[in-house]
């Protein structure tokens, strides 16, 4: 406080977020987990660095690395730090506390999994409760039941991860119920795991992991567990040498056989990396996508890559080619619960009722690309949901839907390294449980459901 000339005392104006370092971040992160968890919004859209949430877009690279990390974390260990929040309080928090709820879940996660002070996660989430009027007179809460969090964690977390399904019940259950508890728990356990990058490589996938500081997998993707720099500043990136995507995602294009010289559309194509792979097996490529923003994007890496395409913006349901193609792929568009490793708002942004509703989407768009594909032709179905109601399920249902095309089973030793995937009917299927090798960070692959047909005469 000061004295004024007239001998009043003039008190300090209460601090703004602009003024406490961190702070900023922080609120932010409070923020987006409050859209992500209670507006089941994805992250991806809120922390895009172009149109991302005006928050996010407020903080410069470094705070929005940690803010990154913060949600990623929160949500990817949110059942957990539920639990060990709950057992603090002698009653639970009011049903309209959300915003509490959030700023007690952004302080746990940085006080039990990040590399911050448990004194600076605990003083920023005090102040941050007492700059908000819905939270103020929880702040003595917040302080008393964080720092009891980071006196305990030594001792309690390990257990609590241990006895805990870090998923909502939906999720949960729809993995075991499809793969059975030990699998299921597998899956749950390796998304704890932040996933590895992958690189297509267009040649030299020895020399490429040499320089990229990975390996090669069996199936020819090269595989780094975490990155030292920014994917642009990596060597080969402005040469359009390699792309990143996930080792189960550059399958299904394998799936098509030899396409050098033969017409090929690649449907719901974008950001492009199928239509890469095409394009660099010699194709001649129709890549077709509803969006023309996300087309934009595929344009915008297929001339980093030197690869060419013909581009078309339509709905598949409604494109009508002058020319039927030699293959078809549909990567068709699903609940994404392949890609939690990645993606750890995805359980929390979608629900049982979308899965439903993406499967008889997906239903539609098979027999629509069907009739897209020579007599002959082959057509690859696939998409990275890990819910059998996306893939092998939608599978016994199809001849229902459609007689357009017929089985044509992927047969062992067709494609190096993908023997582990296939089951007995010749279909693939991968899950982040899968491809183990010597430690969880270089071990799995995202969810992945594939399937080959042809087109009936």
């Amino acid at each position: 406080m000061t004295r004024r000339p007239n001998g009043t005392v003039r008190k300090p104006k209460p601090a703004v977020a602009s003024d406490v370092p961190g702070l900023p971040v922080r609120m932010a992160a409070a923020k987006l987990l409050s859209i992500v968890v209670d507006a089941r919004t994805p992250l991806d859209g809120l922390t895009d660095n172009d149109n991302g949430h005006p928050h996010y877009l407020a903080l410069d690279g470094r705070d929005r690395a940690l803010l990154r990390a913060i949600l990623t974390t929160a949500l990817r260990f949110r059942v957990t730090i539920g639990k060990l929040i709950s057992k603090r309080l002698e009653r639970p928090l009011p049903p309209n506390a959300s915003t509490l709820t959030h700023i007690l879940h952004v302080g746990a996660a940085q006080i039990l999994f990040l590399d911050v002070p448990d004194s600076a996660a605990v003083d920023l989430a005090v102040t941050h409760a007492k700059g908000d009027p819905r939270t103020a007179r929880f702040a003595a809460l917040v302080n008393g039941l964080l720092r009891s969090l980071a006196r305990g964690k030594e001792s309690e977390l390990g257990p609590m991860l241990d006895a805990t399904l870090d998923a909502p019940p939906w999720f949960a259950d729809m993995l075991v119920n499809a793969y059975g508890e030990p699998k299921a728990h597998a899956i749950l356990a390796a998304h704890r795991v932040e996933a590895p990058v992958d690189f297509t490589v267009k040649t030299d996938p020895e020399g490429w992991a040499g320089r990229l500081g990975g390996f090669v997998l069996p199936t020819g993707t090269v595989r780094v567990e975490k990155l030292q720099a920014n994917v642009s500043d990596l060597p080969g990136f402005a040469e359009g040498d390699w792309w990143v995507q996930d080792a189960a995602a550059a399958l299904p294009a394998r799936l098509l056989g030899d396409v050098a010289g033969r017409r090929v559309a690649d449907l719901c194509a974008a950001p492009g990396g199928k239509t890469a792979q095409l394009a660099l097996a010699g194709a001649d490529v129709t890549a077709l996508d509803v969006s023309r923003n996300r087309l934009a994007r595929l344009v915008r890496n297929l001339e980093r890559l030197r690869l060419t395409a013909t581009v078309v913006q339509s709905d598949l349901l409604s494109y009508a080619p002058d020319e039927l193609f030699d293959a078809v792929l549909l990567d068709a568009p699903c609940s994404s619960t392949g890609t939690v490793r990645r993606h750890p708002d995805v359980p929390w942004t979608k629900s049982a009722e979308d899965v439903a509703k993406l499967a008889a989407l997906q239903a539609g768009m098979i027999e629509a690309a069907a009739k897209l594909v020579k007599p002959g032709g082959r057509l690859i179905f696939s998409n990275c949901s890990l819910d059998p109601a996306e893939g092998e399920q939608l599978l016994r249902d199809l001849p229902a839907e459609s007689g357009d095309v017929s089985p044509d089973p992927i047969r062992p030793g067709e494609i190096a390294g993908v023997d582990p995937f296939l089951s007995e009917d010749g279909t693939l299927r991968t899950t982040p449980a899968d491809l183990q090798l010597a430690t969880p960070g270089i071990s799995g692959l995202d969810g992945f459901f594939a399937a080959r047909f042809r087109r009936n005469a």
